[in-house]
């Protein structure tokens, strides 16, 4: 998926059961072939970024999405921005 309004472009990698709205920058996120709609532009309340190879998520942990390009955009799912996946401890080797 990429976004319509800045370069980011996303790799879903897990999904909930039902349909949910993605977005980045404020616009939706277009599936491959998708033409970009016109007057749309980067929301300036949604254009904290997006970092490659990193992964984000929305409050439940069901959608979970790969960033392989960056963008100035935000990524979003039912208009609540998805925060970034952190690493997960590793054990302690005691």
């Amino acid at each position: 998926m990429r976004s319509a309004v800045c370069a980011t472009e996303v790799v879903v990698i897990a999904a909930p059961d039902n349909s949910v709205a993605l977005n980045c920058g404020g616009a939706p996120l277009l599936l491959e072939g998708e033409q970009v709609g016109e007057g749309l532009q980067l929301e300036a309340s949604a254009a904290e970024g997006t970092q490659l190879g990193k992964r984000y998520t929305n409050e439940t942990g069901d959608l979970e999405l790969l960033c392989v390009k960056p963008g100035e955009g935000t990524l979003a799912a039912e208009g609540v921005a998805l925060v970034q996946k952190g690493a997960k401890p590793l054990p302690s080797s005691d």
